[in-house]
């Protein structure tokens, strides 16, 4: 049985609770007041950013740059390699009412790395943890740059709720300048940080579950989902999940064939194929504010979280007790 440490069961129930009442109740806060539930997500947002700021040490990350055939194959899978395998399929749907479910899968492919769940299960199966450590936090600032590009090729184009100038002002004041305070502010607050690490993980979630409340009341206001079918979201399951396959075969080929040790070879594993509910629900607050089918675009990557933290914990598992054999 898997142990609560790795797997967060009350937060996906509470993913899942937060779509219930966004189906039964929606709305809820999201008035035009000065204190709704925008302002209050968007001020979640900017702490977020401000909190992953403080966590990252300058210095180790200077230090971990070392090891760079590791890192630019984790970061080539994050941010290249998972968007080319949504990218062909464009033509596909492209024009269709099944556009949005591409759009929220290649949404998906364009998030950067988890962090906290990449080094527990590296630690766990025995991989390079302080390569772990380092990709897993770079990820989060490539990400800052490189999600809003790959979203801004497709979502100009489909959707009139999206302001490319609107949304650059919002990633610079919400994302880029809170992290970079963080940065600037880490030396001071490095041991407040690391006292409050659960309290900050906690903060983290709650905003992450006002945000696919919101997400979801936009899109069953709208009545978005009433024009989707329950085959469409069990092919949109079997899609994530094939994706996720896809990756882990191709980052332990790509290990293969570049000779990697084995604590490389887990990181590249793990923390390549890993993607960010975090960013993913931060990200979505910005790109897709204002846009109807903002719950849509937040289905794969829920659904991928939630697999992607059942089966590497299954697999990290598997993995230490073979090296303990």
């Amino acid at each position: 049985m898997l142990s609560g440490k790795y797997l967060p069961d009350w937060f996906i129930t509470g993913l899942l609770f937060m779509i219930v009442a966004a189906w039964l109740v929606p709305g809820i806060g999201m008035t035009e007041t000065l204190v709704n539930l925008g302002n209050v997500i968007d001020a979640g947002v900017i702490l977020i950013f401000f909190f992953y700021g403080l966590k990252l040490d300058p210095e180790k990350l200077r230090r971990g740059m070392s090891n760079w055939r590791m890192h630019l194959a984790v970061q080539s899978t994050t941010f290249i390699i998972f968007p080319l395998l949504i990218l062909p399929f464009y033509p596909i749907f492209r024009d269709t009412p099944r556009e949005i479910f591409w759009t929220g899968m290649f949404f998906l492919a364009a998030l950067p790395s988890t962090v906290s769940s990449s080094v527990v299960m590296v630690s766990i199966a025995g991989g390079n943890i302080p390569g772990a450590i380092f990709n897993a936090s770079i990820s989060g600032i490539i990400g800052i740059i490189m999600t809003p590009f790959w979203m801004g090729l497709f979502l100009t184009s489909q959707s009139a709720g999206f302001e490319f100038g609107h949304v650059i002002v919002q990633l610079v004041t919400q994302i880029i300048m809170p992290v970079a305070a963080g940065l600037l502010l880490h030396q001071y607050f490095v041991r407040w940080v690391t006292r409050h690490l659960p309290k900050l993980a906690m903060f983290d979630k709650i905003i992450i579950l006002l945000i696919v409340y919101e997400s979801f009341s936009h899109s069953f206001m709208a009545g978005i989902f009433s024009q989707v079918s329950w085959l469409a979201l069990i092919l949109l399951c079997v899609a994530v999940i094939i994706l996720f396959f896809v990756v882990m075969y191709l980052t332990r080929l790509m290990a293969k064939l570049l000779k990697f040790k084995r604590e490389d070879m887990i990181t590249l594993v793990f923390a390549g194929s890993k993607k960010s509910l975090v960013h993913g629900s931060v990200f979505a607050s910005v790109l897709f504010a204002g846009i109807s089918g903002a719950g849509i675009y937040l289905l794969p990557i829920m659904i991928y979280h939630a697999f992607q933290l059942f089966y590497i914990s299954v697999v990290a598992r598997r993995m230490a007790l073979a090296t303990i054999l």
